[in-house]
């Protein structure tokens, strides 16, 4: 068999870091990587399992990516979050899956791969499930092959989670809180910045934990210290910070470290003291407000990033009416809401009463449409303020170049659109002044040609 693979990632940025490991493990052992799914000889599906619109999403992807069994594709393998929480039912419906790897399995993909091309015996007698290795962050060490040249890259600090909030199940597929050793961290931030990141994104369920299970206390800054001394590196970001944990040191540091973007994206899915606690959060309404007051504050130029479930089991009217006032009195720069999703295996699943569905979508529609407002109002009061711009590419029309101030995250949040007299290379850094607001994108120019 050829070594060509093709690997589908979905999901979560955590997911695309262990995509990129496992390319790295297939690289190192000489599989050619392809971009072309119809061109490969294995096509590895990286999943996600979190919600239903994710696992539907998997689902999608598997059965498109079974077509290609028709043609090139000697082998298909499932990975990740879906593969470990519905393993059974994968084989069993879609008989094109040759192996379900779980969420243990990403640094042996290689040997996993190998046995299979060599055990068709084992494939027949439906010996295909790879669940045997354990939740560790040990195969975080292996090189990574990073999947794009847009200057930034994810720097998974830690695995599972502890949090046990009551509508997640993410425990009970990554395991307990694990944090990477801080050298081991390290070690990859200065690979990524020989690589040409320039901006490293800290990702975890919860940065904010990280250490309290491997030296007994938050190690968060100290990390965020040791790698800004890495020379490469001009941002560092961080995702995602759970609102209870984030203390005066944090916020010290963001505040006068000049390499942490003034950005915090804040998990805090209600304001209801009623309903945070049915969702086994451990902060109430008042916390909050106090916490967003104190980093507006303490920092001014601050974007504060949310997500918010509405529909939750329980949440009245008046549950409702309260998150509603929060969200039009904190002004958010950045916001997310979904509709609560009912997850099998998680304790909220046996929660009375549910939400019916139209009542969840129309508080979600209440939502986006007064964030929409502020988001409008928020833009239009960058028109003529200059940004520092990470350069990530070129917009389909081949007229703008596109690209994102500190101000916004990858893959989640909007774009700036900008012009340039002169070529710009892609990773570098420019000054671009907003000239114009495009829904939620921006549209400027560049004012200053020498890239950083």
């Amino acid at each position: 068999m050829k070594k060509k693979i093709g690997i589908v990632s979905l999901g979560c940025p955590k997911n695309l870091v262990d995509s990129e490991i496992m390319l790295g493990v297939l690289k190192k052992e000489d599989y050619e990587i392809t971009n072309d799914e119809s061109d490969a000889n294995i096509i590895i599906v990286n999943t996600c399992g979190f919600i239903e619109s994710a696992v539907e999403e998997s689902i999608n992807s598997i059965l498109e990516m079974a077509e290609y069994k028709q043609r090139k594709c000697k082998l298909l393998i499932v990975t990740g979050c879906l593969a470990e929480r519905y393993k059974d039912q994968i084989l069993k419906e879609i008989p094109e899956v040759d192996a379900v790897v779980g969420t243990g399995g990403y640094g042996h993909i290689a040997e996993i791969i190998e046995k299979l091309s060599k055990d068709e015996e084992a494939i027949s007698q439906d010996k295909r499930l790879f669940l045997d290795y354990e939740n560790d962050v040990e195969y975080l060490k292996g090189e990574r092959l990073i999947s794009s040249n847009k200057g930034y890259g994810y720097l998974k600090i830690a695995e599972g989670c502890d949090n046990c909030c009551t509508y997640c199940v993410i425990p009970s597929l990554r395991g307990p809180y694990t944090s990477r050793k801080m050298e081991d961290i390290t070690s990859e931030a200065e690979q990524l910045a020989k690589q040409g990141v320039k901006e490293v994104i800290l990702i975890a369920q919860d940065v904010t934990r990280y250490g309290m299970d491997l030296y007994k206390q938050k190690k968060l800054v100290d990390l965020i210290r040791e790698i800004s001394k890495i020379e490469g590196i001009k941002w560092i970001r961080l995702l995602y910070c759970y609102p209870e944990e984030i203390d005066e040191n944090l916020i010290e540091e963001i505040a006068v470290n000049p390499k942490v973007v003034k950005y915090l994206d804040i998990p805090i899915q209600h304001a209801s003291d009623k309903i945070l606690k049915a969702m086994g959060r451990r902060g109430t309404l008042e916390n909050l407000e106090a916490l967003l007051d104190k980093l507006r504050n303490r920092i001014p130029d601050i974007v504060i990033r949310t997500t918010l479930i509405v529909g939750f089991p329980g949440e009245d009217e008046k549950d409702f009416k309260i998150l509603y006032n929060f969200v039009k009195k904190q002004q958010f720069d950045r916001l997310g809401v979904f509709t609560y999703s009912r997850e099998e295996g998680t304790p909220a699943y046996h929660m009375k009463p549910q939400i019916k569905k139209s009542v969840k979508e129309s508080r979600l529609n209440d939502i986006m449409q007064l964030q929409k407002e502020i988001a409008i109002e928020k833009n239009n009061a960058r028109l003529n303020k200059v940004y520092s711009v990470l350069v990530e590419g070129v917009a389909e029309d081949g007229i703008f170049y596109i690209g994102r101030s500190y101000a916004e995250a990858p893959d989640i949040d909007s774009l700036i659109y900008f012009t340039s007299e002169e070529p710009l290379e892609f990773g570098s850094f420019t000054e671009v002044r907003v000239l114009n607001v495009d829904e939620y994108d921006l549209v400027g120019e560049v004012v200053n040609e020498s890239s950083k």
